[in-house]
């Protein structure tokens, strides 16, 4: 284990009191108990997370997408070439992409952070900010990371983390964009959960059969290389994941040591926050599945967290998309248990007839 797993501080659990409070407050409203579903289960995490009954409305949900190459497209995993990411990046920046749009429509904002994107240069100074390196290693071959720079990547996520909620964030959605990711997080998730590639292995950016048997052999690889390191999330970020996959661990980790609310995104996301539950245990109580991708990896992680979905809508795009589009879900969730009148409040009898 490397000496990083002890810098993050405990995790607390969410209040119990204020979601107590909840509960009894869910009961005292103006509807039959347990008949808005989800979103009362929604509404009492909420509280617990804010540590008051009720819930604040959310003012500064904030969406962080984390973007960076992987050497093992070289093996013909995607359906697209590693350039995209860079163009993406620079899409994400101009307002263009559909993060962009559907976290407008949902109320957050939306940062990009080039992690580890292969290019000369960072689109910005602000977005190379925490730049670990230029693509990671071909895990069908290679360690993806030093150990420096899994160390690295894993304190850039952790001071994202801090700088957001410093400025204020009370929920956040970590997005991810980098071609070829999706085979280093089902290697992770393979790894962790003992599933072998041919269940776990996915579609990804929609590739053809013949392109799913190359990643399925690139995730065989790579797990192999990767045999021994299931114990230790670091050295598994170094061997088969990605400075992107690691910021991303570190971010995820380091909102639960700060108390704040997270909605997970899809497969990439969702393979990251079982590496962070390994570096700061107990964090997955501050989390909520945004939505189900259609990736098999991604339903084996949600099951591995004990995490059931917000909606499940067929999307596999990444990019923070299936958690913005839960984010409206979840502020109605608050409102219902905020604003609605109780009984005694709307001069109504609780008694059944």
């Amino acid at each position: 284990m490397t000496e990083l797993d002890e810098t993050f501080a405990p995790v607390s659990a969410p209040d119990a009191e204020a979601a107590a409070a909840a509960r009894v407050r869910q009961a005292r409203l103006t509807k039959p108990p347990g008949s808005l579903g989800r979103l009362e289960d929604l509404a009492v995490w909420a509280a617990s997370c804010q540590g008051v009954c009720p819930p604040r409305a959310l003012t500064r949900a904030r969406v962080v997408v984390f973007a960076a190459d992987h050497g093992v497209t070289a093996a013909g995993v995607s359906a697209f070439p590693s350039a995209v990411t860079g163009q993406m990046v620079a899409n994400f920046d101009a307002g263009g992409a559909a993060i962009n749009v559907l976290a407008e429509v949902a109320g957050a904002t939306v940062r990009v952070v080039d992690i580890a994107v292969d290019c000369d240069e960072p689109l910005s100074p602000a977005i190379g900010a925490h730049k670990i390196r230029r693509g990671s290693g071909n895990i069908a071959v290679e360690d993806a990371l030093t150990e420096e720079e899994a160390v690295a990547a894993i304190s850039a996520g952790r001071q994202i983390a801090d700088e957001e909620i410093d400025a204020g964030a009370d929920l956040l959605i970590a997005g991810d964009m980098g071609i070829g990711n999706t085979t280093a997080a089902t290697t992770l998730v393979a790894a962790l959960t003992g599933t072998e590639p041919v269940v776990a292995v996915g579609r990804g950016t929609g590739i053809d059969d013949q392109g799913w048997m190359r990643k399925t052999g690139a995730v065989r690889d790579a797990l192999y290389r990767a045999r021994s390191m299931t114990s230790d999330p670091v050295g598994l970020l170094r061997v088969c994941g990605g400075a992107d996959l690691a910021a991303m661990a570190g971010f995820l980790a380091q909102a639960a040591v700060r108390r704040t609310p997270v909605l997970l995104d899809g497969m990439v996301v969702t393979a990251a926050a079982l590496v962070a539950e390994r570096l700061a245990p107990g964090a997955q109580a501050w989390w909520q599945a945004g939505h189900r991708s259609t990736e098999p990896a991604h339903t084996l992680a949600l099951s591995q967290l004990g995490l059931e979905p917000i909606v499940d809508l067929g999307m596999r795009l990444g990019e923070g998309t299936g958690a913005a589009v839960a984010l409206p879900i979840v502020r109605a969730a608050i409102a219902t248990l905020a604003s609605m009148a109780t009984f005694a409040e709307a001069g109504i009898s609780e008694e059944a007839p």
